[in-house]
């Protein structure tokens, strides 16, 4: 949020089409309600019941994200968290600003209700005449229906798993349409285990949308490297705000002409990426240290941190899923 650093006004709309429990637009709001411009009624009123939009697909977490919304004075009588699917059909609304973290998962069949509740049909992908490419991979869909729903002249930031740098077919037409398209102008390359489960790699693009031409709006991509020799964990070693301040200090969109290259961040032509074998944007540039040495490897005391975080969290969910079949 910091690295785009939305400035509230009588107008700005934000969108958060997976919203969860709600943490994405209530930290947007905290970050604009800081600002000296929400101190302007007009402007505080429109930041509390007209600026935040949410959707999630499963009927508690919407519960609990417009009760988190309500407790911190957003929405009120009229919630902004919507029980929908977001990727089953165009909203016919834009937003200034869309920020989310989409589920992790790949080609998992998904239900259409009729409004008695009964399902209608069972699919595996969706058809929608404004997605360019058909695929059962959530988060290229999550990437086309951003792409739909932003404004022009909006900026998202979106947190995806690295299958959407690399995926071959329907992924390589949807990142050439990125750059092609939009301007993708950063990217942040995470360590393992901050937005999804341990092993898995996220990433976070940033890309604004433009109005339509024939030349490719992407000059250049910006990518920081914040993964390689970076170690942290949920509980041991978890991700604070301070191990991320350098690279907000030089992403900041608001002074993107003023970026300097360094050994992390590293700005990527786009000539030299569209020549990429399948537009791969999976891009390393620094070495890994624990590549140089195979016998090298963490502190016991965080190895066994990892395991019992790993064994909390499968038994977590186990105790959830046995929880719902003694209810059932």
């Amino acid at each position: 949020m910091q690295v785009v650093d939305p400035t509230p006004d009588r107008k700005v709309t934000v969108c958060d089409p997976a919203c969860g429990t709600g943490g994405f637009p209530l930290a947007v709001y905290a970050l604009m309600k800081a600002k000296p411009e929400a101190r302007d009624r007009t402007i505080a009123t429109h930041l509390r019941f007209h600026t935040f939009t949410g959707y999630d697909i499963v009927p508690g977490v919407v519960r609990l994200a417009a009760m988190n919304l309500y407790l911190h004075g957003v929405g009120e009588d009229d919630s902004p968290i919507h029980r929908a699917d977001a990727l089953l059909a165009d909203p016919g609304k834009k937003w200034k600003y869309v920020f989310t973290n989409p589920p992790f998962g790949r080609k998992q069949s998904f239900k259409v209700f009729t409004d008695e509740g009964d399902i209608e049909t069972e699919r595996e992908d969706y058809q929608r005449p404004d997605f360019t490419v058909t695929t059962g991979n959530k988060q290229l869909n999550f990437i086309q229906h951003i792409m739909t729903i932003l404004a022009e002249n909006g900026t998202a930031a979106v947190v995806v798993p690295d299958n959407v740098l690399f995926e071959a077919g329907g992924g390589e037409r949807i990142r050439r349409r990125l750059l092609d398209a939009f301007d993708f102008h950063t990217m942040l390359r995470l360590p393992t285990g901050i937005f999804y489960k341990q092993g898995v790699k996220a990433n976070v693009l940033f890309f604004d949308k433009r109005p339509a031409r024939e030349t490719p709006w992407t000059q250049r991509l910006w990518i920081c490297d914040f993964r390689t020799n970076q170690r942290f964990t949920l509980k041991e070693r978890p991700l604070k705000d301070d191990d991320l301040k350098d690279f907000v200090a030089v992403a900041k969109l608001s002074e993107r002409h003023t970026r300097q290259a360094s050994d992390r961040f590293h700005p990527f032509d786009y000539a030299e990426l569209i020549k990429r074998d399948e537009l791969n944007l999976d891009i390393f540039w620094l070495k890994d240290s624990s590549q140089e040495d195979p016998d090298s490897l963490p502190p016991p005391d965080e190895i066994a941190a990892e395991i019992a975080e790993s064994l909390e969290a499968a038994l977590t969910r186990f105790r959830s899923v046995a929880a719902r079949l003694a209810g059932g």
